[in-house]
């Protein structure tokens, strides 16, 4: 089984000058999943929506190609694809040539969704496809800076000493008639479980139900600083202390965290199906 320690993450990494899938590095999800209540299918829709701003690769004639790619990687495939072995796969496009743009795209989604599928295909069945969209520089212009909508938790002036995970601190007001609102924060930050280095995002959270008391929702975010995860883990952490604690009726999260290595990484988790957030980028990406 790959596990994080194993991957390329912290360690000195030769770039493969040719098309090379056996460089991406699934990680099971099960097991972060496990420690916060999760046996078996989650509990939540969503998807982790990935930006790839460094793909490039060769004409048949062999000149240079750039693109944006937009990956969507449904949160059901049972396992993630650590973001320093994508990037490095992303390299081994550098120097490969194909036929055209689709081509690449087609490339890219067919090895990312053997790789985030493997081991959750019966023999013989067709792997599900994640979703792969490249943007070429003639529409580079369009790709948009939109601040997360909702009403900013960071404008609270609070007292804050807890810095790692705490869901204690997350209390919602079941007595009193529920509210519809979504709240948002940029001072998410966590650290990658591998290297400890650090991960800086902001966060969305729209709810329907009791209301969650804000201060206590914003020192529980700060309280993610010291704590060593992945994006996608920090994300269902979040969610699922929200949902076991403050007991919403609905509820969604959506993490955008800047970019490292040219990627970022935003997942998505919901308790409804619902439409993917509309594109674009915060400032900090």
């Amino acid at each position: 089984m790959h596990i994080p320690e194993h991957s390329p993450l912290g360690k000195p990494s030769a770039y493969a000058d040719q098309l090379d899938a056996s460089l991406l590095f699934p990680i099971a999800r099960a097991p972060k999943r496990a420690e916060i209540g999760i046996d078996g299918a989650p509990r939540f829709f969503g998807a982790d929506l990935w930006t790839a701003y460094e793909l490039s690769w060769l004409t048949p004639r062999g000149k240079p190609q750039v693109a944006i790619a937009h990956l969507t990687i449904p949160c059901e495939t049972p396992s993630i694809v650590e973001s320093k072995s994508f990037k490095l796969y992303l390299n081994s496009l550098n120097g490969t040539r194909f036929a055209d743009a689709e081509a690449v795209r087609l490339r890219i989604r067919e090895d990312v969704s053997e790789a985030v599928w493997r081991g959750g295909v019966a023999p013989g069945a067709a792997i599900p496809q994640v979703g792969v969209r490249l943007v070429l520089p003639e529409a580079f212009g369009r790709e948009r800076i939109v601040p997360l909508d909702g009403l900013s938790l960071d404008r609270l002036d609070i007292d804050c000493d807890r810095y790692t995970p705490a869901p204690g601190l997350l209390t919602a007001a079941h007595g009193e008639p529920p509210v519809t609102e979504v709240l948002t924060s940029d001072l998410l930050k966590s650290n990658c479980l591998v290297t400890g280095q650090p991960d800086w995002g902001s966060v969305q959270i729209a709810y329907s139900g009791p209301q969650i008391e804000q201060g206590g929702l914003l020192r529980y975010l700060v309280s993610f600083r010291d704590h060593n995860e992945f994006h996608e883990q920090c994300v269902e952490r979040i969610f699922m202390d929200l949902w076991t604690r403050c007991q919403p009726v609905k509820l969604s999260v959506l993490a955008r965290y800047t970019r490292r290595g040219g990627l970022d990484i935003n997942p998505l988790r919901t308790s409804h199906p619902m439409a993917p957030p509309a594109a674009g980028r915060t400032a900090r990406q």
